[in-house]
């Protein structure tokens, strides 16, 4: 579903382009629309069809586009970016996410520390 929508999208991305290159700006662009002598359209009949031809994709664009935001988020579940459960190895120790019983954050994170740090200082050796 998600490829099929992608690709209308993209032909339309493709038409979008085509369609704002073929209208003739003040400065002249392409200007292969627009110009002198009779035709299959006048230069007016040319600017109202390609400035409806580009609304009409400008609307197709936003649509696919939405549709394909809202295809993207339709299957994804909540996340988080706490870890869920604590390693296997280490039921006993207490985690340092949990909520202390007394202090604060800062009380947490001191005691972590120590746990972590080694038990005696070492003295420098020199040889």
């Amino acid at each position: 579903m998600q490829s099929v929508i992608i690709i209308i999208h993209l032909m339309i991305v493709a038409a979008l382009i085509g369609v704002v290159l073929l209208q003739k700006s003040e400065g002249g662009g392409l200007g292969i629309g627009g110009g002198g002598g009779g035709g299959f359209m006048t230069g007016r009949g040319t600017a109202n069809l390609l400035t409806r031809t580009t609304a009409f994709l400008a609307v197709g664009f936003f649509l696919t586009s939405m549709f394909l935001s809202w295809l993207a988020t339709y299957n994804r579940g909540p996340t988080s970016i706490l870890p869920t459960g604590a390693p296997a190895a280490q039921q006993g120790a207490p985690s340092p996410l949990t909520a202390p019983t007394s202090g604060g954050l800062l009380d947490t994170l001191k005691k972590a520390d120590e746990q972590q740090a080694p038990s005696a200082p070492q003295a420098p050796q020199s040889r």
